[in-house]
């Protein structure tokens, strides 16, 4: 596991990090992979996007393109584009992908790729893709801020529970 990357860390970033895996719960609890992901815009706007791959069946139904549509869909792109993202699991290249072509400028997020990797791998035999968001995002011609992982209560357990199918 790589040593998490927390430099500009926060106060304010915790509550919308306990915000995402709360949706993460949300999500796995109405049959959806468990992840939850939050827009913050700089006036205190959040808007909310959770994992619908098996409610909507669709496999590109990650928290975080939900929301970079519904906030690209509610928002000015320049207010999208001055927001922060806080999702309670890092980003996959996909996601990644859509974050960097919305904009937004900076990524806080809970559990890391790496350590979902292992525990998705101990007990399914779900397809995963070991590309961190950080190598996605510096392939772009611009920055973006990237702080992770944050260790935080739930973030691997919201994962444990939904991948044995034990539940707390």
């Amino acid at each position: 596991m790589t040593a998490p990357d927390v430099d500009g860390l926060v106060p304010e970033d915790i509550p919308h990090l306990e915000h995402a895996i709360r949706l993460a719960y949300v999500a796995r609890d109405r049959g959806d992979h468990p992840f939850g992901a939050i827009l913050v815009a700089p006036d205190g706007t959040i808007i909310e996007g959770l994992n619908s791959v098996e409610t909507e069946r669709d496999p590109t139904g990650h928290a975080e393109t939900n929301l970079v549509r519904a906030a690209s869909a509610a928002l000015p792109s320049a207010v999208v584009a001055a927001s922060t993202l806080y999702t309670s699991t890092e980003p996959c290249a996909m996601c990644a992908s859509a974050i960097y072509w919305a904009v937004i400028p900076r990524v806080v997020y809970a559990l890391g790729e790496d350590e979902l990797i292992r525990i998705v791998r101990v007990h399914t035999s779900e397809p995963t893709l070991d590309l961190p968001s950080r190598e996605v995002f510096a392939r772009g011609g611009r920055e973006t801020i990237v702080i992770g992982p944050v260790a935080l209560p739930g973030a691997a357990a919201v994962h444990e529970e939904f991948w044995t199918g034990e539940r707390a």
